[in-house]
């Protein structure tokens, strides 16, 4: 049991090993270098030639084979460029460019992405044809399945060509070329289609790199939610931001009241202060509450209660000379001093 997992460690590491083998070493077509091919003889040999504008695999400074010049053309293997393969020749997989196009290729050309054809020429089978049957004909068809993903699930999506001109298809039950069909017409297959689209409800659809077109009103819908969104969010930051200023402004309300209640409250007590001063019997001093400096008949009659009280004066007494009749008060606190 230990011995089957230790043979296979040891066989990828060759494997990966092997791929990374130079020129003139053992190889096998599986493990080939994007730089090199390996030859029927399994030895990596670099390649001759590539058909892609930009290869892959290679570094910057690396060597990369040139392109083949018109009349040739570069195999799978990239060995070296061939000339052009005259119809009835073997060909590769969907290299339609190996096969010699046709005398009047300028009318066959498929100029469309869809790839029915290169110059005319087409390889069906294997086979190099050219794609000149006309309406009616008998024609050659090949089926290519490939294993398609969409997610989590896997399907078949075969792949159709035949070598019926442009604007044509081949049937796959008669075997003949069929005008291909306009849109909205019923369809089984891709290639039956002018658009190359058959939709799933089984009719011809556009294209699937067509553009859609909307109309004037849809245009006129999106302006007027663009526009209707800005004024939206305009008004909503105003309406906010004005609740915002009432709040702060009944705040300062607030304060103001509380300031005007506590400014009431003071003069209502200076006010009851001067009404209980100048309500005093007789105003002469006579009476204990005629003075808050001293007592009559006491031997400190003659000094104040508080000291330096000529200098500096009680709140009360600077309260009551912002009024019109805090001259009494002075007066009053006057003979009280003398006394």
């Amino acid at each position: 049991m230990l011995l089957l997992p230790l043979t296979l460690l040891f066989s990828s590491w060759t494997l990966v090993y092997a791929g990374s083998q130079p020129k003139g070493q053992n190889c096998t077509v599986a493990i080939a270098t994007p730089e090199t091919y390996c030859s029927s003889q399994s030895i990596c040999e670099l390649k001759g030639c590539r058909k892609d504008q930009y290869p892959f695999g290679y570094p910057p400074d690396a060597y990369v084979p040139p392109k083949c010049p018109s009349g040739q053309f570069c195999p799978d293997e990239s060995d070296a460029c061939q000339p052009w393969l005259p119809v009835d020749s073997p060909c590769q997989l969907n290299r339609d460019d190996q096969c010699e196009p046709p005398p009047n290729w300028q009318e066959l050309v498929d100029t469309s992405k869809y790839g029915r054809n290169v110059n005319g020429s087409v390889c069906l089978n294997n086979v190099c044809m050219w794609a000149n049957v006309t309406v009616g004909l008998s024609c050659e068809i090949e089926n290519t399945a490939y294993v398609a993903y969409a997610g989590t699930n896997e399907f078949i999506d075969i792949v159709s060509r035949g070598n019926c001109q442009i604007g044509l298809y081949c049937d796959s039950q008669s075997l003949v070329c069929i005008q291909t069909k306009q849109l909205g017409e019923t369809c089984d297959a891709d290639k039956e289609c002018l658009s190359f689209n058959c939709l799933s409800k089984g009719c011809c659809g556009a294209g699937a790199d067509s553009p859609n077109h909307f109309g004037i009103w849809v245009y006129a819908m999106v302006g007027v939610g663009i526009f209707g969104g800005m004024f939206a969010t305009l008004i909503t930051l105003y309406l906010i931001h004005r609740r915002q200023r009432d709040q702060e402004r009944e705040k300062r309300l607030q304060y103001w009241r509380e300031q005007n209640a506590f400014r009431q409250s003071i003069m209502q007590m200076k006010e009851i202060a001067r009404t209980s001063i100048l309500s005093l019997p007789g105003g002469n001093g006579n009476s204990n509450r005629s003075t808050v400096c001293s007592r009559a008949g006491s031997e400190e009659s003659s000094t104040p209660m508080i000291q330096h009280s000529v200098h500096k004066s009680s709140g009360l007494r600077q309260q009551c000379l912002s009024d019109d009749n805090g001259s009494a008060y002075d007066k009053m606190m006057l003979q009280a001093g003398r006394r």
